[in-house]
């Protein structure tokens, strides 16, 4: 049993949940801060958890991070206005939280002496690949086209550029986009939303279907999560790591060939859009060679997930807006 204990921020949200399940599982303590903005029904089965402490506070609270992050081994920080919409939505939230939260967090993560600092960044960092054949590697030129993707790539840029000889060593995750059931479940994803659309019946449409991105199930980014926790720091100390499967890169198109596999019936209209900001392929090798990471879900068991879901009726009102971020 390993007695660490990890602060996760944002360990409400729907990969935060997830990450939490994992770490209790393998015998840390775990204390998470979340704001709740999007509730907290996702941690009650945790709830009664000895090795469980939850706090309701805003990571951007200097006097109550000082407090929460004493004592504690590693920080895995998740907490950040998610996705281009909801940054877009609310701007100045956006850069105070995911940029200025995350400088300020790690700052009081090395004064108190947490040893780990392990940052949830994101591949649309990448923006659009220059050369529509190549993979991009972690080496590859950053190209931000959303204020989303800008706080991480500024957050980034200040956790890598600190002292090595810091206590606290940050390491930088860009994560795929996500999919797959977990316990704070989102329908404003692509591969959960195009699975749900379809299997309610409803007609999708879908915008530029010839565009790459990068997918990951929200179980296997969690790994992989715990990997970079659980390795020696000379592997991951001051390193990106790009989260995902190279095999797992695919068009909106390809997404919808498998959902037709196993929805058959299912009505999709294409909507012509000639450039997307946001187009990229990426290389995986590096997480796989340096730290053994492999994944053990693809998109078309995310899909078999929602479909099955769906089926089963547990959800009253899939189409209700707190199953997004928006």
């Amino acid at each position: 049993m390993n007695n660490k204990q990890i602060v996760v921020t944002g360990g409400a949200g729907y990969i935060g949940a997830v990450v939490v399940r994992q770490l209790l599982n393998r015998g840390y303590k775990v204390k998470v801060i979340d704001l709740l903005r999007f509730g907290g029904e996702s941690l009650l089965e945790v709830f009664n958890s000895p090795q469980f402490t939850f706090y309701k506070e805003d990571v951007r609270n200097k006097a109550a991070m000082e407090k929460i992050l004493k004592d504690s081994y590693g920080i895995i920080h998740l907490a950040a206005i998610v996705g281009d919409p909801a940054c877009k939505e609310e701007p100045e939230l956006a850069k105070s939280t995911n940029l200025e939260g995350t400088k300020q967090l790690y700052d009081i993560a090395n004064k108190v002496g947490c040893k780990r600092f392990i940052f949830a960044s994101t591949c649309s960092n990448y923006g659009k690949m220059a050369d529509p054949e190549k993979f991009l590697t972690e080496e590859a030129k950053l190209a931000p086209v959303s204020l989303y993707a800008e706080t991480k790539v500024a957050a980034e840029t200040y956790l890598l550029s600190q002292s090595k000889s810091n206590q606290c060593l940050p390491t930088c995750l860009r994560f795929s986009t996500v999919y797959g059931v977990a316990p704070r479940i989102r329908f404003d994803l692509t591969v959960n939303e195009f699975a749900k659309e379809l299997k309610l019946g409803k007609k999708l449409v879908v915008f530029g279907e010839q565009f790459w991105r990068p997918y990951c199930h929200v179980t296997d980014l969690s790994r992989a999560v715990i990997s970079v926790l659980e390795s020696v720091s000379s592997k991951v100390a001051f390193e990106v790591f790009n989260v995902g499967d190279t095999s797992e890169n695919y068009t909106k198109q390809m997404i919808i060939d498998e959902i037709k596999k196993q929805i058959p019936s299912c009505t999709v209209e294409y909507v012509k859009k000639e450039s997307d900001p946001r187009d990229y392929r990426i290389n995986f090798d590096k997480i796989k060679q340096k730290l053994g990471f492999t994944i053990t879900k693809r998109v078309r068991d995310g899909i078999s997930e929602i479909t099955e879901l769906l089926d089963t009726g547990l959800l009253l009102n899939p189409d209700d807006k707190k199953y997004s971020n928006v």
